[in-house]
């Protein structure tokens, strides 16, 4: 039977009401931060289903959620295994101009925060989940659903999920998936590749004075001036001669903060940044880090005045070349409920990459607009809700051989 409209948007409705904020590196507290209440409602949604579910802790109060409908042929067996993936946070909500958490509908949409990213594809596969469990469609192969924590601020939930095939025997996840989906909401589209992400701070060191006597102490955000000249020209030096990824585009930088100084009659002796470099596929994390750090040292202003904190975030890029027959397979599947599907490449980073560097083949696809994640007016256009949770219930319902 097919899914019931009702049924999906109530679903839906549900996960937007209930708040699952990401504080964001921050202390974060209050009721809405954390995605354990969240947790809860899923594993309680989930349990009448009769099929396993588990709970695996990642950071004190976050866990994953791990649900699995089992094939006609079990992995244990040489079926094949089919992961899908998504996350249970969001961005908070200052500046929002809609009701957060009431999941209004209206003209075909659904209104909140996480509805578009990414609550709206979290909910087309829980109901083709929930149908495969009710249907077992004749060879399906086994479909484990993950819903994990903090990928808006650190993916430790996605790299937590993979040691379950790579560091653990048996379980829910018994071995290495054969192939993974992840939603995010890229348009009913199949992103085969994108751009991953380092995050980290950097600070300059002073010697703090009274400010009718400057010459006295030593600056630290003149120091920062320099050296954020560099990074200005750090893109046209270094990055733009790499290239842009033909998918993808090019590698970036970007300054995203700055704070020094604690009064404007004190000579401020310390002041920190905060930096943002997209990778193109093909990069490697630690070395694009190591390479800024570097060209920073040699910079004749700059010289060994920055130091640098370890990334405090750090997201895999996806390739496009381990997930081409899944990313065929699934695209076919796209045109034939929704008409038309491309296969792209997008400028942020996801979960998909994790899985992607624990050797399962992986891509990208969901329900909505990234042009509408994060926003004031966060929304999702419950037509392609319906479309998605069909495309991921045939999947689900035939697989994919990868090789």
């Amino acid at each position: 039977m097919p899914i019931l409209t009702v049924d999906l948007v109530q679903m839906l409705s549900r996960l937007v009401a209930i708040p699952s904020l990401n504080p964001m590196g921050g202390p974060g507290s209050g009721a809405h931060y954390g995605e354990a209440r969240l947790t809860d409602y899923l594993q309680s949604l989930v349990e009448p289903w009769g099929i396993p579910c588990q709970r695996d802790l990642v950071e004190p109060g976050r866990e994953n959620l791990v649900v699995r409908v089992d094939g006609e042929v079990p992995p244990e067996c040489g079926g094949q295994l089919l992961l899908f993936a998504a996350h249970q946070d969001t961005v908070p909500v200052e500046g929002m101009t809609i009701a957060p958490f009431a999941a209004e509908v209206s003209g075909g949409r659904l209104y909140g925060r996480g509805a578009c990213d990414v609550k709206g594809g979290m909910a087309a596969m829980l109901a083709a989940v929930a149908r495969l469990a009710r249907d077992r469609p004749p060879g399906m192969p086994t479909v484990v659903m993950a819903c994990t924590v903090n990928e808006e601020y650190g993916f430790t939930g996605a790299s937590a999920l993979t040691r379950l095939w790579t560091e653990r025997s048996g379980g829910i996840i018994p071995r290495r998936p054969d192939a993974a989906v992840v939603a995010e909401p890229t348009g009913l589209q199949v992103v085969v590749a994108h751009k991953g992400v380092l995050r980290w701070r950097a600070h300059t060191r002073g010697r703090a004075a009274h400010s009718a006597r400057p010459e006295a102490g030593e600056n630290a955000i003149y120091k920062m001036a320099r050296a954020l000249q560099a990074l200005e020209r750090y893109p046209r030096d270094v990055l733009g001669p790499l290239g842009p990824h033909p998918l993808c585009g090019p590698a970036t930088l970007s300054v995203g903060t700055i704070h020094g100084g604690v009064s404007v009659n004190t000579v401020p002796d310390r002041c920190t940044i905060e930096i943002d470099r997209r990778l193109m596929p093909q990069e490697v994390p630690e070395e694009a880090y190591r390479q800024l750090i570097d060209y920073l040292a040699a910079d004749a202003k700059t010289g060994p005045h920055v130091a640098h904190d370890p990334p405090f975030m750090l997201g895999y890029p996806l390739e496009d070349t381990a997930n081409r027959a899944l990313a065929q397979r699934l695209a076919a599947m796209v045109c034939e409920v929704s008409g038309q599907c491309r296969q792209v490449g997008v400028p942020y980073a996801t979960d998909a990459a994790f899985f992607a560097a624990a050797g399962v083949p992986s891509v990208v696809f969901g329900p909505g607009s990234i042009e509408q994640a994060h926003t004031a007016d966060e929304w999702i256009a419950l037509d392609q809700l319906q479309q998605a949770a069909e495309v991921y219930y045939r999947l689900g319902s035939t697989g994919i051989r990868v090789s």
